[in-house]
């Protein structure tokens, strides 16, 4: 592969690979015997080392509209219970994770039977890996139950969960893709789409659901995947203008979706993972949102409304196909192409369709040529950090000599307090400045992730990425909460820790977690003995200060007990941080907030303890 090679040709051998395993064809079959079993089935069955879920997409009416509260989007914290808390977490700025309303109403009812809990769970007993699946509505719903799934295994080991989807509509918004690139998640997630379905490109809202058209296509639909055998077109009552009005909806709302660019909006819906475009003479796999959204517009304006019935219905069909296919594809006009990016562009481009149409066959090739255009190579962008990172070092290296002459000064402050309480210095001018900046390069690391421009496991494959970002946190977070608690945010957002924490930081900690269960590290110090293991030290300092400050004009004998026990719990976890040395020497510094924290409180605490024997009843 070309060292300039867009991710598109990534995806299309991943896509690749998928197709010449038994999954789709496994993950089709009990789709299908799921559909036939009716209204809200799904089935349950090994195969080999594979467990497989799979989801009917026969539902109730209320998902496809019947019941008007059901058609928008809602959002995923309303599941409640904690079930997609790596999901649902806000950070300042991000819209809200949202989700079809209908589609999280039948994935709480799905997870409240103790039947389905049960047979997954003896899955994840027997079975190395998991594959959650389902057609039309059932797909969305697969989703949703891949991702707590997901969510589920995560604090306890690094889970085997792939997700297919067949003919699935738009699940969530553009929040709800960021955060699953974010879980490192998007590539367990693949949507198996027919060139010419429609029900992938539409948004299920009022406007449409409504309709007398949709509910007398959505009847045929459900009747023909439980009884396929028995599909009688004959039988459908649409007429060749209702057909035109459907697949002019989809035309009209898919190019609405495709000219909205990324942070358009937290109710716009938005593709999620991986999408494998099943073709007549092949297939194209891509990852990339935006691109994605603008490949179904293309390719459904070279469909007509006498698709609209069914094509929904041929994944079976496509499945077959793409199983038995040969992965040669005859190239445009026979041309030899001197990169394997121009291959693969010229085989995508011929096999979505439209290479022979004069109008779309222009912007079909933009499109594809648009991965390129947007992002390196995942390895490419790796490389590029790591050399950035050596450019960006004497920033890191100047702060650790400021921490050293804090140290060492005669003021005993120490490093946090030192530069808290810094005054208009050309010093800690810089030193604030040399802050910012690495600032700036870790967030974007992580924006880089967020993205899907770096490897998939990047902190796992570069070992500089755990190394430096760990020393990183270790030396600057404690400048970022000095900074916090000097500007006076905490007064406007609250405490740092649950507050005022940046993102950044709770990815670091997870990284390092991970490596420390790898590696079973347990409590061993690390090489950065010089420096406070606990980075939020200072903001817990912090809020004791506060509690401090409280109980010495307490009176009630109840909130004297609180804070009393608040402030000695505390000061047992800052004795056991020294006993196991992993408190840095400056935490002790005869002037840092901590040791006149510690003054204070225990001459206090020997004052307030007989007040509060004294109040409380016998």
């Amino acid at each position: 592969m070309d060292a300039e090679a867009s991710s598109f040709e990534t995806s299309e051998m991943m896509g690749t690979f998928l197709a010449s395993t038994p999954l789709l064809k496994e993950a089709w079959r009990l789709c299908s015997a799921a559909n036939a079993m009716g209204c809200g089935a799904f089935v349950v069955e090994q195969v080999g080392g594979v467990g497989y879920v799979a989801f009917s997409g026969v539902q109730e009416m209320p998902v496809l509209g019947w019941d008007p509260s059901c058609t928008v989007l809602a959002p995923l914290d309303a599941a409640g219970h904690g079930l997609f808390a790596a999901l649902t977490r806000r950070y300042e700025g991000e819209e809200p994770v949202m989700v079809h309303s209908g589609v999280l109403h039948r994935f709480l009812h799905y997870h409240s039977r103790n039947d389905l809990q049960s047979q997954i769970g003896s899955l994840l007993d027997n079975t190395k890996s998991i594959v959650i699946t389902g057609h039309s509505i059932g797909g969305s719903i697969a989703f949703l139950i891949a991702l707590s799934l997901l969510s589920f295994l995560k604090s306890i080991f690094p889970p085997s969960v792939l997700c297919i989807g067949f003919g699935s509509p738009f699940l969530g918004n553009e929040s709800l893709s960021r955060a699953i690139l974010r879980e490192r998640w998007a590539s367990s997630f693949y949507n198996v789409v027919a060139m010419h379905d429609i029900l992938p490109r539409l948004s299920l809202d009022q406007s449409l659901v409504q309709t007398p058209h949709w509910k007398a296509l959505i009847r045929f639909w459900y009747t023909s995947m439980m009884s396929p055998n028995s599909m009688n077109l004959a039988d459908f009552q649409l007429t060749e203008e209702d057909k035109a009005w459907l697949f002019s909806f989809a035309v009209a709302n898919m190019e609405r979706l495709a000219q909205a660019g990324e942070g358009s909006g937290g109710r716009s819906p938005w593709p999620l993972g991986n999408y494998l475009f099943c073709l007549e003479e092949g297939m194209i796999c891509l990852d990339n949102a935006v691109l994605v959204k603008k490949m179904m517009h293309l390719m459904l304006r070279t469909s007509s409304p006498s698709c609209v019935i069914e094509e929904h219905l041929k994944y079976g069909w496509y499945v077959e196909k793409l199983s038995l296919q040969s992965l040669g594809r005859r190239f445009i006009e026979g041309d030899l192409f001197e990169s394997s990016y121009k291959a693969s562009l010229s085989m995508a481009l011929n096999s979505s369709g439209t290479s022979q149409q004069v109008l779309i066959a222009p912007m079909t090739k933009d499109c594809l040529k648009m991965a390129r255009q947007k992002e390196r190579h995942p390895n490419l962008n790796a490389a590029y950090l790591s050399i950035k990172l050596s450019k960006i070092a004497p920033y890191r290296v100047e702060i650790e000599w400021y921490k050293a002459c804090c140290d060492n000064s005669d003021m005993q402050r120490g490093y946090y307090d030192s530069f808290k309480q810094r005054g208009a210095s050309k010093r800690e001018s810089h030193i604030n400045k040399n802050r910012i900046m690495l600032k700036v390069f870790w967030d974007g690391v992580v924006s880089m992730m967020d993205r899907n421009e770096l490897p998939l496991n990047f902190h796992k494959s570069s070992e500089w990425v755990i190394e430096e970002s760990r020393l990183y946190k270790l030396l600057v977070e404690p400048l970022d909460i000095a900074e916090y608690y000097r500007s006076g945010m905490h007064l406007k957002k609250g405490h740092y820790i649950s507050n005022g924490r940046e993102r950044r930081y709770e990815i670091f900690n997870q990284w390092w977690t991970e490596r420390v269960v790898i590696e079973k590290l347990g409590n061993r110090r690390t090489r950065y003995a010089s420096l406070t293991q606990d980075t939020v030290f200072w903001a817990k300092v912090e809020e004791a200060k506060e509690w401090l400050d409280k109980i010495k004009s307490e009176s009630d004998p109840n909130n004297l007990t609180f804070f009393r026990d608040r402030l000695n719990e505390f000061e047992a976890y800052a004795v056991k941080l020294f006993d196991r040395k992993e408190a840095s020497a400056d935490v002790l510094a005869k002037n840092s907030s901590f040791s006149l924290w510690l003054k204070e409180w225990r001459a206090l605490n020997l004052q307030i303890y007989p007040l509060i024997e004294l109040a409380l009843p016998d």
